[in-house]
């Protein structure tokens, strides 16, 4: 008897339903259409701010570490990390830290450590 019960709820469970596929939002693209919409990205590339591609004289003290040419303010960033990289100077517990050095510490302003986000604003101060 118990098999008859079985077979009856087997019978009266019905069969998950099908889903239907998915409709596809837009349809195929032509090749021209593609082309025109990776030329349209290229040309809404962003353009650089010609403030921060004037090239600025640094300070004594900065130009210690940088060098004495006149340079943009994002390549004094760029050789600015890449001395603080090189001789360690990054913190280790709070990475977001940087170990003033003897060359550092006048442009930090007499600091031995500042924040990475302090760094740039003492930065400028150095920059003409």
């Amino acid at each position: 008897m118990a098999a008859k019960k079985t077979a009856k709820k087997g019978a009266a469970k019905k069969a998950p339903a099908k889903k239907a596929p998915a409709k596809k939002s837009a349809a195929k693209k032509s090749p021209a259409k593609k082309a025109a919409k990776k030329t349209a990205k290229k040309a809404a590339k962003r353009t650089p701010n010609a403030a921060f591609m004037k090239a600025m004289t640094p300070s004594p003290a900065l130009s210690a570490v940088v060098g004495t040419a006149p340079l943009p303010r994002t390549e004094v960033t760029k050789k600015l990390w890449g001395y603080i990289k090189k001789k360690g100077l990054q913190d280790a517990k709070n990475r977001r830290m940087i170990n003033a050095d003897d060359a550092l510490k006048p442009v930090f302003g007499g600091k031995a450590q500042v924040s990475m986000f302090e760094m740039t604003k003492l930065v400028n101060k150095h920059l003409k």
